[in-house]
């Protein structure tokens, strides 16, 4: 089964995490920066545990300094998307490593990923906000901040991404107040790393719509009737999990238990390179392991659709395209 060219829809996708790592050593050596211990001999980034791939992931952050850098990164993550079959993504994009979190800096950066998205007419891209909850309630308010005063038919979410073990979900809400008064679509990283109970935080203290992975919600049956009665969408990342060890293999992820049950679900890559993988790959994987065929995933990026923080005619179009194909 030629999965590639199946039109696909993403929805959790860090742009930095996603930046292949030729392109990070590329930028090193214009600029003569050091990333001593983030790559390993082969080329890949080095991580063993989620700590350290935190630590790497924010290492190479570090040579993207300007609203140019961004430009170039988001051609090359979008290439590699269309190669996919990618037609439709949303990438996290955070403030805090496009200019420090300062307003009049983060429209810079904005305008020129904005731009590059732009110049891939095959594939439409939205923005979504993320303040990194390792950073703090303080810091995210600034996130918030960027994300209200650049909202429009680019910026369109706001969102949480970080290490889960730094304070509650509702430490965040003042943030996620203000995005939700100002119109954008919400989502969180949860049920990753910090249980079912983070998931519970997510929807009572934050109200969003989507949870970036959510996967832990299995363990407790009386959430995941929750999250399908209220149809909260999970952004799940099947390959990210594996690779962190979340879970010990594609057999013991949950993702299909948790389709069954009757959550709103879709498949992203999260942050590919540093995982090994791609959205093809993800689909080879749930097609072997779960018999996932082509119209599993038509429903699947139909409810990525359904989810998306877009306006109605770039749904319809979307959905269109995802129609089609599936005729």
């Amino acid at each position: 089964m030629n999965l590639k060219s199946v039109p696909k829809v993403e929805l959790h996708l860090h742009l930095e995490g996603a930046a292949p790592p030729s392109f990070i050593r590329g930028l090193a050596q214009e600029k003569s920066i050091s990333l001593d211990g983030v790559f390993t001999e082969d080329g890949g980034y080095r991580f063993e545990d989620f700590t350290q791939f935190l630590r790497v992931y924010e290492a190479a952050c570090t040579v993207l300094k300007s609203p140019e850098d961004f430009y170039r990164l988001t051609k090359a993550v979008l290439e590699n998307s269309r190669e996919q079959g990618v037609v439709y993504t949303e990438a996290f994009l955070s403030p805090d490593f496009c200019g420090g979190g300062d307003l009049a800096a983060w429209r810079d950066y904005a305008d020129a990923i904005e731009d590059a998205a732009g110049s891939e007419p095959e594939i439409e891209m939205r923005g979504v906000i993320t303040c990194i909850r390792h950073f703090g309630p303080e810091q995210a308010k600034t996130a918030a901040v960027c994300a209200v005063e650049t909202m429009g038919d680019f910026i369109t979410g706001f969102g949480m991404g970080g290490d889960e073990s730094v304070g509650h979900q509702g430490d965040y809400a003042y943030s996620f107040d203000m995005a939700r008064e100002a119109g954008l679509g919400l989502t969180t990283h949860a049920g990753e790393w910090g249980g079912a109970e983070s998931v519970r935080e997510a929807l009572d203290d934050l109200s969003v719509s989507r949870i970036g992975h959510g996967v832990q919600s299995i363990d407790d049956p009386a959430l995941v009737e929750r999250l399908a009665e209220d149809e909260i969408h999970l952004e799940v990342c099947p390959g990210s999990n594996v690779a962190l060890g979340v879970y010990p293999s594609w057999d013991a992820h949950p993702i299909e238990r948790l389709r069954k049950a009757g959550v709103l679900l879709s498949v992203s890559t999260d942050d590919p390179p540093f995982f090994h993988t791609d959205l093809s790959s993800e689909y080879d994987r749930l097609n072997a392991v779960f018999d996932w065929d082509i119209d599993r995933f038509f429903q699947v990026n139909k409810m990525a659709m359904d989810a998306a923080f877009c306006d109605k005619k770039t749904r319809d179009k979307i959905i269109k395209i995802l129609e089609t194909a599936n005729d």
